[in-house]
């Protein structure tokens, strides 16, 4: 069983690679054509080539900034919920005002 790991990871690693390339935007990809860089990871899979070089060469590089945000949804990153004034305050303009609430529990209750 343990023989045929290298073959999974190598596997793995291949269709990482391929899926990744694949939703990368056009724009974002670097030193070659989207195509030829699908080409290059289907062709060269096998040897670890192609994966290894679309890591290296072709994938778009991320900044430090990312996938962060930092508190208070600084950055642009995501925001939780509960944590984001803009949803809490769409929240509060979308609920009925609470004599009208009351009004309605009574009415659901008879």
């Amino acid at each position: 069983m343990l023989r045929y790991l290298p073959f999974l990871l190598v596997l793995a690693l291949w269709i990482y690679a391929f899926i990744d390339c694949l939703n990368t935007p056009e724009k974002e990809v670097r030193n070659l054509p989207k195509v030829a860089w699908v080409l290059i990871v289907l062709l060269f899979g096998q040897v670890l080539l192609g994966p290894v070089a679309w890591f290296i060469a072709g994938r778009p590089r991320r900044t430090a900034g990312y996938a962060g945000g930092g508190a208070g949804g600084r950055g642009g990153g995501w925001v939780a919920p509960d944590d984001n004034p803009e949803f809490l305050k769409s929240l509060k303009d979308e609920q009925p005002p609470k004599d009208e609430r009351e009004k309605k529990k009574d009415d659901d209750e008879a």
